[in-house]
């Protein structure tokens, strides 16, 4: 079984890469680009096929060294 983790900063957090990453498409030319937010896509592969441990353990995985809870969310999608 495959896990996704999408990593992003809350609403309301200071993006410094996000800002460099707007500001560098502005001066490539690409304008309009109002905002950007960076963040980070971690993959796992697990042994089990039972969805609902799988969860349970990659939450606990989040919640205790993937995600910054106090500054970022998570979203886990399993495949």
């Amino acid at each position: 079984m495959k896990a996704r983790v999408q990593v992003m900063l809350k609403t309301g957090v200071l993006d410094p890469q996000g800002e460099a990453i707007r500001h560098a498409l502005g001066a490539l030319g690409f304008d309009g680009v109002e905002g950007v937010r960076q963040g980070k896509v971690i993959e796992l592969d697990l042994a089990g096929t039972d969805a609902a441990s799988a969860e349970a353990q990659v939450t606990e995985m989040c919640e205790k060294l993937l995600a910054n809870t106090v500054i970022e969310s998570y979203k886990i999608d399993l495949s």
